[in-house]
C-alpha cells in the first residue's frame, strides 16, 4: 500500500510539474499576455452590443434608431472585426519581451506586416445594393481581419517573432552605426537587415501558395487548423477536459490558467467574437462554449464554483473557523475572487474538498450546455468581465434572458448539495486532527 500510494504522489508530481513547464512556456505565455492586453476591447465590444441591440430599440425607432445604432457599428469594427489585426503585433511585443529581446516594437510591426502579406490579392466583395459578388483586388475585408484571422494572426506573430528575434541576433546581420547616432536610429538600423529577410521570405510564401495553389495562409491556417481545433476543443467533452484538468491543478497549487488559458481560452474567445458579431448582425448564433458561458456558469464565485461552498458554509456549518472564513471570503467571492476560499480553507492539497472543486464546473457548463441547446434560455452573445457577479453575469451575457439567471440559480443550489457532504467531512477531518494535537 505504502509503495502504491509513492507511485501516486510520484505521478502527481509530475504531472503537476509537466503541467507548471507547460503553461510556463515562453510562446504560450505570450499568448496569454497578447489576449489579456486585448481583453478590454472585446469587452467593451460586448457592451456596444448589448447597447445597440437592447438598449437602443427601447428609447429609439426607425432612422433615429439605425443612426444610433452606427456607434455600436464602429465599436465593432474597431475591436472585434480586426482581431486578427490586433493580435500578430501584441504576440510579436510580448514575445520580445518575454525573451528579453531589445527591441519588442519593431516585433510587433513585423508581425503585424507579416500577417498583411499574408492576406488574399484578389477577393470576392458584394457591392451594397447588389445580391452579385465581383472581384477586386487591394482590399483588406474584416472577415481575414478579424475572427477568421484570429488563429492565423497567433501562427503568423509567433512564427514572424521568433525568426525576426534569431535573425536579430546574428552580428553579421547587424548595421552598427556607433554611438553618435539617437538610439531610435540605431535600434532600426541594427534590425533593418532581419526585418528585410523575414518579410521577404513570408511574401515567397504568399507568392507561392497564390501562384501554385491558388489560396493564401489566412485561409489555410483557417480551414486546416483553426477549425478542426476549435471543433474539438471547445465541443461540449473537450471543454470538460481541459476545463476540469485546470481545475484539478488548481487543487495542487497549480493556477488553472497554465492549462485553460492556453488549450481553451483562444479558443472561446474565437467563439465568442463570432456569437457577437452574428448577434450584432442579426443572424443565427453559432456556438453555445464560449469566453462568457464557461465562467458564467462553470466559475460560480471563482474557480471550482465556491460560491457554493461560501452559501453551504453559512447554512450548514457549526464550526467558527469556517464562518469566520466565509466572512471575509464573501466579498471577492461575489466577484469571481477566490484564493482566500481555495488557500484559506483550504482547497488545495484537501482531498474531500478536491472532489466537488473539479466536479461542479463540470455540471455547471453541463446543465449552461443543455439549457442552451434545448432551447430553454439564449446563446451567450456578450463578452462580459469575468469579474461580473452571478445572476448578473448570465442576465448580461445572454443580452437580458432571464430564464439565464434561473439556469444559473439551479446550478448554485446543486452547487451547495454537492459542496454541502464533502465540507462536512472536510470539517470532521480538521476537528479529528486538532484534537490529536490538543
Amino acid at each position: 500500500m505504502a509503495q502504491t500510494t509513492k507511485k501516486g504522489s510520484n505521478f502527481l508530481d509530475k504531472f503537476a510539474e509537466f503541467a507548471a513547464k507547460l503553461g510556463n512556456q515562453v510562446h504560450l505565455r505570450s499568448l496569454r499576455d497578447a489576449f489579456a492586453v486585448l481583453m478590454p476591447l472585446f469587452i467593451l465590444a460586448g457592451v456596444a452590443v448589448l447597447i445597440n441591440n437592447v438598449v437602443f430599440p427601447w428609447v429609439f425607432e426607425g432612422s433615429t434608431l439605425e443612426s444610433a445604432q452606427i456607434w455600436g457599428t464602429v465599436i465593432i469594427n474597431g475591436t472585434l472585426n480586426i482581431a486578427g489585426l490586433l493580435i500578430a503585433p501584441m504576440i510579436g511585443y510580448n514575445l520580445s519581451v518575454n525573451k528579453g529581446f531589445m527591441n519588442p516594437i519593431a516585433s510587433a510591426a513585423v508581425g503585424i506586416a507579416s500577417l498583411v502579406i499574408m492576406m488574399p490579392v484578389n477577393l470576392f466583395v458584394t457591392p451594397v445594393g447588389s445580391e452579385e459578388q465581383i472581384l477586386t483586388s487591394g482590399v483588406m475585408t474584416y472577415g481575414n481581419l478579424g475572427t477568421t484571422g484570429m488563429f492565423a494572426g497567433i501562427i503568423i506573430g509567433l512564427a514572424a517573432t521568433e525568426l525576426f528575434i534569431r535573425l536579430s541576433n546574428i552580428k553579421r546581420l547587424q548595421i552598427n552605426l556607433g554611438e553618435n547616432v539617437p538610439p531610435q536610429v540605431g535600434k532600426s538600423f541594427s534590425t533593418m537587415i532581419p526585418v528585410i529577410l523575414v518579410l521577404s521570405l513570408f511574401g515567397i510564401v504568399a507568392l507561392v501558395l497564390h501562384v501554385f495553389f491558388d489560396t493564401d495562409l489566412i485561409n489555410l491556417i483557417s480551414v486546416a487548423i483553426q477549425e478542426p481545433l476549435r471543433a474539438v476543443n471547445t465541443s461540449l467533452l473537450g471543454t470538460l477536459l481541459i476545463y476540469s484538468t485546470g481545475n484539478f491543478l488548481f487543487t495542487l497549487g497549480i493556477h488553472q490558467s497554465v492549462i485553460n488559458g492556453t488549450l481553451l481560452d483562444p479558443l472561446l474567445l474565437t467563439n465568442m467574437n463570432e456569437n457577437t458579431l452574428a448577434f450584432a448582425n442579426g443572424e443565427e448564433i453559432p456556438n453555445i462554449m464560449t469566453s462568457a458561458f464557461v465562467p458564467t456558469f462553470g466559475m460560480i464565485g471563482g474557480t471550482g464554483s465556491t460560491l457554493c461552498l461560501l452559501i453551504a458554509i453559512f447554512i450548514f456549518s457549526k464550526q467558527k473557523a469556517p464562518k469566520d472564513l466565509g466572512k471575509l471570503a464573501l466579498a471577492p467571492g461575489v466577484f469571481n475572487i477566490n484564493e482566500p476560499v481555495i488557500f484559506g480553507y483550504p482547497i488545495v492539497f484537501n482531498l474531500p474538498m478536491m472532489i466537488p472543486f473539479v466536479l461542479q464546473p463540470a455540471i455547471g457548463i453541463v446543465i449552461g450546455y443543455l439549457a442552451t441547446s434545448w432551447g430553454w434560455m439564449n446563446y451567450t452573445v456578450a463578452n462580459i468581465p469575468w469579474t461580473t457577479p452571478p445572476l448578473l453575469s448570465a442576465f448580461l451575457a445572454t443580452a437580458g434572458d432571464w430564464r439565464a439567471i434561473v439556469v444559473q440559480l439551479i446550478i448554485i443550489v446543486i452547487g451547495v448539495a454537492l459542496y454541502l457532504p464533502f465540507m462536512k467531512i472536510s470539517e470532521r477531518s480538521a476537528q479529528i486532527a486538532a484534537e490529536k494535537n490538543t
